[in-house]
């Protein structure tokens, strides 16, 4: 198969850390929570039909187990011991009798905090719903005392002022904070103390409690490692609501960086899922839902149980798409090839020695689609289709299907694999004194072995000059090393990518829709391919990369193909 597409360069990463080795969530935790459908406006009743839900159309016999709650269930003062409080009005009966209704349904319990001063809300941060910063020992003590089996840890009002203990020991509840700091994507702080804190306090009350660290991707956490943190971490702002096809396509290019840090025990966490919400066609949220599992997200069902539709439900029912989740080899598919505007190629190992390929279709149309197995590493394979469970047959050098506007394609490749040819490539560097660098591109020095250009696009230019056409010329695949760290927390014209227009020997530009590489300016991301025609036999032919209205990746080399 094709090697992961990073490397790195300047951070030197520890290994990974296969979670807190704790035994817990060694395949993606699966379940409920009701943030998608009800905001932070949820009741004890709600929680208590969804858990009935469940049972009733046969969700918890798949592997939706948890039911979680969400903001809105808390108090807003502690009690007079400073202990963690709820909403009487909205829990009459109160969280330790809603955990034992959910566990005699055999069932398992999560609540909810947050890692600031007050919990995140849906009312501009005036709710002042009480958070667990600097109450992480009695609160852990409290939700170990009520049966938790699952915590989900937000990051509101977390970034005011650095903290000692001591302090907060006398703080008042309502200690004044300013409401800017609801919610803020550049804290003043490292964030990752806040989760640590919690996570000892968790394994301290000896109770098993999987710890869902939710800082929405705030200051990388796959990175610090929040494998040696939490069970999972979210790698990307919230996925809605509202539900949309412009927010899987911002959270699908955040995570190209990161698949190689799930693992078992610890997961990236893509956001709750959007099946069953307006928002998604049915195709839609197939491709949601397939994409979601096949990278190892926790799948956490995230709509109105009593209202979900037919198609919908069967989509979140799919045994063999649940499966690809819960494999127990735990490898997420990895990003393998962008046809820009076109479709999108991921892959990755399962614990029987197949693989899955997943085809996403980013046409609005719907059209017969070519999946290439040399895209993969493969020339041929037997094949299964894992949403409708076909089998077929065996596939050599490629696989058409008609697929639906925004739609997937799922297979599994079995039997005996036949790897394909290994291109090799020539690689030039970027910052080559054989290029020319026009308008306002120019040399970055990342470390004392790598240099890259940057500020290409907006009239700056990059060609490289000298380039091998080979003996004949014609198109040739060219692999690309960039960096790109241009990360968003809402959606924009090219969220979480840029985008480069590549011309061989002055010909008609092709668009290379870059994904990030990561959220800093010295992690490359190495083997993005490319077609390009055009090529002239010999070493006289120029590639120019630029952009006319936005700035492209910065370029450490491309590789020609030989």
């Amino acid at each position: 198969m094709l090697k992961a597409p990073y490397v790195y360069i300047a951070l030197l990463l520890s290994p990974f850390v296969l979670a807190l080795n704790d035994g817990l969530a060694r395949t993606p935790p699966m379940g409920w929570n009701p943030y998608n459908a009800f905001l932070c406006s949820t009741t004890e009743q709600q929680y208590r039909t969804a858990a009935q839900k469940l049972i009733d159309l046969g969700l918890s016999e798949v592997g939706y187990q948890f039911v979680n709650l969400d903001c809105g269930w808390q108090g807003k003062a502690r009690n007079a011991s400073g202990g963690f409080t709820w909403d009487t009005t909205a829990f009459p009966s109160g969280i330790p009798a809603l955990s034992t209704f959910i566990h005699n349904l055999g069932l398992k319990f999560g609540v909810y905090s947050d890692g600031g001063f007050f919990s995140c809300d849906f009312v501009g941060g005036t709710a002042h719903y009480i958070g667990s910063l600097g109450h992480e020992t009695s609160d852990a003590n409290s939700f170990a005392a009520w049966g938790a089996d699952y915590l989900k840890y937000d990051n509101c009002y977390s970034g005011s002022v650095s903290y000692t203990p001591p302090y907060f020991k006398f703080r008042s509840p309502l200690h004044a904070v300013s409401p800017t700091d609801f919610v803020n994507f550049n804290p003043p702080i490292q964030i990752e103390p806040h989760y640590v804190t919690m996570r000892d306090a968790l394994a301290a009350t000896n109770r098993p409690v999987i710890f869902s660290i939710c800082e929405w991707g705030v200051q990388d956490p796959a990175r610090w490692p929040a494998s040696a943190v939490g069970h999972s971490w979210r790698i990307s702002n919230d996925i809605g609501p509202p539900a949309s096809w412009d927010n899987l396509f911002r959270i699908i290019n955040q995570v190209v960086p990161l698949t190689q840090f799930a693992g078992p025990g610890g997961w990236n966490d893509l956001d709750m899922l959007e099946v069953g919400n307006s928002g998604l066609t049915t195709v839609e949220q197939q491709t949601h839902f397939a994409f979601w599992a096949a990278v190892k997200s926790p799948l956490l069902i995230s709509t109105d149980l009593t209202r979900i539709a037919s198609n919908s439900l069967n989509i979140l029912k799919n045994n063999r798409i649940i499966a690809l989740n819960q494999d127990r080899l735990g490898k997420s598919i990895s990003f393998k090839r962008r046809y820009t505007n076109d479709h999108d190629i991921w892959s990755g190992p399962l614990a029987d020695g197949a693989f899955v390929a997943v085809i996403i279709n980013w046409q609005n149309s719907r059209r017969s689609l070519t999946f290439n197995l040399a895209d993969v590493g493969l020339s041929s394979a037997d094949a299964t289709d894992l949403i409708s469970g076909s089998f077929l047959g065996r596939i050599n050098q490629s696989h058409t299907a008609v697929l639906e506007p925004h739609g997937v394609m799922v297979l599994k490749l079995s039997g005996t694999l036949t790897p394909s040819p290994q291109p090799s490539f020539q690689f030039y560097n970027a910052a080559s004194s054989k290029n020319t660098l026009i308008g306002g591109a120019n040399i970055r020095t990342v470390t004392s072995s790598v240099s890259v250009v940057g500020f290409i696009g907006n009239g700056g230019k990059l060609v490289f000059n000298e380039v091998d056409g080979g003996s004949l010329g014609g198109t040739k695949l060219v692999s690309i090393d960039y960096i790109n760290a241009d990360f968003v927390f809402s959606n924009t014209a090219c969220s979480n990518c840029r985008n480069a227009f590549i011309s061989v020997n002055g010909g008609t530009p092709v668009q290379a829709q870059m994904p990030i590489s990561g959220q800093s300016w010295d992690i490359i991301f190495s083997g993005y391919l490319v077609s390009l025609s055009g090529f002239k036999a010999g070493k006289t032919n120029t590639i120019e990369i630029s952009n006319p209205s936005a700035f492209t990746p910065d370029f450490y080399r491309i590789g020609v193909s030989t």
